[in-house]
């Protein structure tokens, strides 16, 4: 795939700003200027309202029964607030655009072709499985809920949020926890194409530096065991706090 790219001189050019070749892709690079710290608030500003327009929203839906468009609210501050910040602090962004430079291109942002093909590959092999493990939980939850939840006047939407993926995730969390612990085992497969990851830098360099076999091969293995713990405590927490709790 890669042999049937263009050279650096004869890059796909998209706009002038995106060049694809056999040494990867190259994109604009955002450089933020004086000033950008105002954005930066008003998107802590934008996500601190939504979250408590959440909680309220929540507490006000509990008393009174009334539904507030929360997604719909939020998504509008997300967006408008840090548009809003970006104005009034004079639009502090500037774009590094890639330029060709004797045989390559120099500035912007080069994505190499093995970061790519891993990105690509992992997103596509872990979505697939992602996918079946959402679907088969929502499948596991009882038409008669779907059907009680329409006789009670519920949209299709709110049924969904409120009544199947609550139960739904019960089914779900504990499988999706191994599809998590799994992407970061398999992201290991990276140093067989060449991409430098934790396993190439561990066990490649720093093998070849210090001839350490042992010790070196002892941190590699530290160092998954504690990202696989963090994930799994995390999501323990995580379904601890969504689990159905009886009245």
């Amino acid at each position: 795939m890669l042999s049937s790219l263009p050279s650096p001189r004869q890059s796909v050019d998209v706009g002038g700003a995106f060049f694809l070749n056999n040494r990867g892709l190259y994109v604009p690079e955002p450089v933020t200027q004086d000033g950008f710290g105002l954005v930066w608030g008003g998107i802590l500003a934008a996500i601190a309202a939504v979250i408590g327009i959440r909680i309220w929203a929540k507490r006000r839906q509990l008393a009174t029964g009334a539904i507030f468009p929360t997604f719909k609210v939020g998504v509008g501050i997300l967006v408008l607030v840090p548009i809003m910040s970006y104005f009034l602090a004079g639009q502090p962004l500037e774009w590094d655009l890639p330029a060709l430079k004797g045989f390559n291109f120099g500035g912007g942002i080069s994505i190499i072709p093995e970061l790519a093909a891993l990105w690509i590959a992992l997103s596509l092999y872990t979505a697939s499985f992602i996918a079946e493990i959402v679907r088969s939980g929502i499948l596991s939850v009882s038409k008669g809920q779907t059907e009680a939840s329409k006789a009670l006047g519920l949209p299709n939407g709110l049924t969904l949020r409120l009544v199947v993926i609550p139960q739904a995730m019960r089914v779900i969390i504990p499988p999706l926890t191994s599809q998590y612990l799994n992407l970061v085992k398999n992201s290991s497969l990276a140093t067989a194409i060449g991409y430098p990851d934790l396993v190439a830098v561990f066990m490649g360099t720093t093998l070849n530096q210090t001839g350490q076999a042992v010790e070196v091969v002892a941190v590699t293995m530290a160092v998954y065991l504690t990202i696989s713990l963090l994930i799994s405590l995390f999501m323990n927490i995580y379904n601890r706090a969504v689990a159905i709790k009886e009245r």
